[in-house]
């Protein structure tokens, strides 16, 4: 049976209490303190102590002693998937209200989750602000999650956790309370459209969702992984401070996860490093199947921060500034919403060119300027294989990996990506050598099946360049590609050379890097660059 005893009289005056013997007991006032809704965090020295705060909001209770030591010891095993160097252990509250210990002999009145103090500014939500964010970063975070995400335990194919009425449930009760707290009608109309929107795309990808449940894509994942909850330590991006108090929280669908930290980079004004990220994590983990609930997730994330900013922005005991200041966080993140429920123009584009041409690079300056998602050739067709991208194989595998049949099969695997991203509602960018007619043409045909316009974006560069970055490309042997000096002069005897009537847009890549960027932004233009998602603040 749990201890009720202590909680008797007014349990959050008695946290402030404990928190104040506490602050006294480790150093006074060169003690700081976090407070949150939830929880109050003490940074004393080299150490952060963090308490569960007495409170029953519905989605989580932490109104016992017993409870609020279950969760600390939950939050502990949870968060040393990922950040082990940062929680240290579970300590109990020992004394009295007034004269706490920690540890030490009697009865605990509270628990503490011991964690190893780091700078505010290592926190990503800081360095975004800062302007201290670089792709080197974003692909390492990339990577991390990915990473995490694969080796998280799958929800049994029976639970409810992460169905798609769980998902559903959460989706329409977060409007409720958004209509709850709203005040202007045309606020209220714009909420009352996207809760339309909502049911719509919930009926839409209703056999996605479960088919994903039950092929394992529901995973015990983070929960709640926005730039806050994601910091540098020894240069690496470490995800902290998940979820523990609610497993239909926690337990979600991978891109349920992923789509919050890209919602974030985009209400940080940071658009090319969100697609990057999205790009990035999609590429180590070929979940292109799950890229039609990206904008659903996204929406929903979203629109959990407009509802959060309300109820702050609400509390008594808030300052005027910081009530403008919520106000005004409640009206970007429904601006972001509104700009993510909106699908991008349908839009297939084949990159063109020989080895060594930058066709990689190209895409990747293509697609952080038009929100687009890339499948390439290169990875996928060692996907099949099961082998990582960078992977160099013996010549007999090697005929088998390039031989026509393995051809065949890659561009149905790029062509199934890129009608799941097209699905999803942003533009496919297909990353694959296309040196022969027919090839292109499939591409055309599932384009205008898709009712897609296609784009042919051919990168060209002279012979000896070409031969240059391959050799380059070889002997540092980093890069996906397989080709070598002797594939390249194969391509020249049998490539068929785009024409322009296949809605060619052609780039010269012998520039420098920066050069090569600013005529990617052209095409970027000329293929119907938006980017509505950047505007909302």
């Amino acid at each position: 049976m749990e201890r009720v005893a202590t909680e008797t009289i007014d349990p959050i005056a008695r946290h402030a209490r404990l928190v104040a013997g506490l602050r006294a007991l480790l150093g006074g006032a060169a003690v700081e303190t976090i407070e949150t809704h939830i929880s109050t965090v003490l940074l004393a020295g080299e150490f952060a102590y963090k308490l569960k705060k007495p409170v029953d909001l519905g989605f989580l209770d932490f109104t016992t002693v017993d409870a609020r030591k279950r969760y600390c010891e939950q939050e502990l095993r949870l968060n040393r998937r990922t950040a082990p160097q940062l929680y240290l252990d579970v300590l109990a509250i020992t004394g009295t209200v007034d004269a706490p210990r920690l540890g030490g002999a009697g009865e605990p009145i509270d628990w503490v989750v011991r964690m190893r103090r780091f700078a505010a500014g290592d926190l990503l939500d800081a360095r975004a602000r800062a302007g201290l964010l670089d792709a080197a970063l974003i692909d390492r975070l990339a990577a991390t999650i990915a990473a995490f995400h694969m080796d998280a335990p799958r929800v049994d194919a029976g639970s409810t956790l992460g169905s798609a009425g769980t998902v559903a449930r959460w989706m329409l009760d977060n409007f409720a309370a958004l209509r709850e707290h709203v005040g202007a009608s045309v606020d209220r109309a714009r909420i009352d459209a996207l809760a339309d929107w909502t049911r719509r795309e919930l009926e839409r990808r209703a056999a996605l969702l479960q088919t994903r449940h039950r092929d394992g894509f529901v995973r015990e994942c983070h929960g709640d992984l926005h730039l806050g909850n994601i910091v540098l330590v020894d240069g690496a991006p470490v995800p902290f401070d998940c979820i523990e108090f609610n497993d239909e929280l926690r337990c979600i669908d991978v891109v349920n996860d992923i789509a919050f930290t890209v919602m974030d980079l985009l209400d940080r004004r940071q658009a090319r490093f969100a697609w990057r990220l999205l790009n990035a994590y999609l590429e180590a983990t070929g979940d292109y199947g799950g890229v039609p609930l990206v904008r659903l997730y996204a929406v929903y994330r979203a629109l959990v921060r407009a509802k959060v900013a309300l109820i702050r922005a609400q509390q008594p005991a808030v300052s005027p500034e910081l009530r403008v200041h919520q106000h005004g966080d409640f009206a970007a993140h429904l601006a972001l919403a509104e700009a993510l429920a909106r699908p991008a123009a349908p839009l297939v584009v084949a990159m063109h060119g020989l080895s060594g041409s930058g066709k990689t690079f190209v895409a990747q300056q293509l697609l952080e300027r038009l929100g687009a998602v890339r499948v390439r050739s290169d990875v996928e067709r060692k996907r099949m294989f099961s082998l990582s991208p960078t992977a160099r194989v013996d010549a007999e595998l090697s005929a088998e990996l390039y031989g026509a049949d393995a051809t065949r099969a890659t561009y149905d695997r790029l062509a199934d990506a890129a009608r799941a991203i097209v699905d999803g509602g942003f533009p496919a960018i297909v990353d694959a050598a296309f040196l022969k007619r027919a090839e292109r043409d499939a591409f055309a045909a599932l384009a205008r099946s898709l009712g897609a316009r296609f784009a042919v974006v051919a990168c060209e560069a002279p012979v000896d360049v070409l031969r240059e970055r391959v050799a380059a490309r070889a002997a540092a042997d980093r890069d996906a590609s397989d080709a070598t000096l002797d594939v390249l002069e194969r391509q020249f005897v049998w490539r068929e050379p785009v024409r322009d009537d296949e809605g060619v847009l052609r780039v010269d890549t012998a520039a420098p890097p920066d050069e090569v960027a600013r005529r990617c932004e052209a095409i970027a233009q000329a293929l119907g660059a938006e980017a509505p998602v950047q505007e909302c603040r």
